[in-house]
């Protein structure tokens, strides 16, 4: 996947910096992977779809003030998400050290002023509203609802990333929509949809 043609075939509008961004995110990435197995993506070919999936999401999503990133890893989707949306402070929710330590670095190797990472569980965060809740392979959709309790109101929005079994994880009573990609299934909910 050529990540650059991808996302401008699909017109999605990144910031000037987004790809310099993404580049020396990937650097720190593969070095730091080496020693602290931070992701099981190990080539860039796949890191490139982590890429494109984590960022896809500017296609669709309202302008956004601040967002949660639930259990943020190795920075998929928080982190490049914070590179797409420069106006957007982006809080990236990390427990284990050596993945916080990573974001962290990143955070000020890029000077990126609109990046806070929290080292600790979600459950452990001081009770804050955000206008979007973003979780990638942390849990079902029954738990990241009752994690994201003390982060959002009515007016907030959740985007979680999934698969196929998305659909057995919805009711007809959570108003939502499913958004497809090849490879994801991106579930937004929210009271306006």
């Amino acid at each position: 996947m050529d990540l650059k043609s991808a996302l401008q075939d699909d017109n999605i509008s990144l910031p000037e910096n987004f790809f310099y961004n993404v580049q020396k995110f990937k650097e720190h990435l593969f070095k730091w992977n080496k020693i602290h197995n931070l992701t099981g993506a190990k080539d860039e070919k796949t890191i490139d779809e982590f890429i494109y999936d984590a960022v896809f999401p500017i296609s669709f999503l309202p302008k956004t003030k601040n967002l949660l990133d639930i259990g943020t890893g190795a920075g998929f989707p928080g982190m490049i998400l914070a590179f797409g949306l420069p106006d957007t402070q982006v809080t990236l929710v990390e427990p284990l050290a050596k993945r916080a330590s990573f974001l962290q670095f990143v955070k000020a190797d890029l000077g990126l002023d609109n990046v806070r990472v929290v080292k600790k569980r979600v459950e452990d965060m001081e009770s804050e509203i955000f206008e979007l809740v973003t979780s990638r392979a942390v849990t079902d959709t029954n738990m990241l609802l009752k994690l994201s309790e003390n982060f959002r109101d009515k007016n907030s929005k959740l985007l979680f990333y999934k698969g196929e079994k998305v659909y057995d994880e919805v009711g007809s009573d959570l108003k939502h929509k499913v958004i497809k990609t090849k490879n994801r299934h991106y579930l937004l909910i929210g009271e306006d949809l």
